[in-house]
């Protein structure tokens, strides 16, 4: 799958009753910013490369997180991160994001799903995650 068919697909598509607005953001790799209905506060970014669909939500930036809590946070996302269906914590740069890879030969329903299920779960790891936060 490459980014223009995916624009394409999702543009007009729904999953579990959800829709997609996707926009490309400019910049060297190819980027999609997908807004999924029902979370449109957790806009998911997505790349494909040859070897993966890689999917990530920002989820906020270190400099929000109380310096006393940084210790606790942590130990929550390693507990969290387990049982988090289809999702992995970690940190690009100073954002913790909350991501899943899907295979490059991924169908599009596989893709939709994925989306669907790291924005709802971007928005239950923001309520998690709130008392951490200043």
């Amino acid at each position: 799958m490459d980014t223009q068919s995916l624009i394409l697909s999702l543009g007009d598509a729904t999953h579990a009753g959800r829709t997609f607005n996707v926009m490309p953001v400019t910049g060297d790799d190819p980027v999609l910013q997908i807004v999924v209905s029902g979370a449109e506060e957790t806009p998911v970014y997505l790349t494909i490369t040859d070897t993966q669909i890689l999917c990530l939500v920002y989820l906020f930036e270190q400099n929000e997180i109380r310096p006393s809590a940084l210790a606790d946070l942590h130990e929550s996302m390693l507990r969290i991160s387990v049982p988090m269906p289809l999702s992995a914590l970690g940190k690009v740069d100073n954002h913790y994001v909350v991501y899943g890879a899907l295979s490059p030969t991924s169908s599009l329903t596989e893709v939709m799903q994925e989306l669907v299920t790291l924005a709802d779960n971007a928005i239950d790891l923001l309520q998690t995650f709130e008392d951490f936060l200043e």
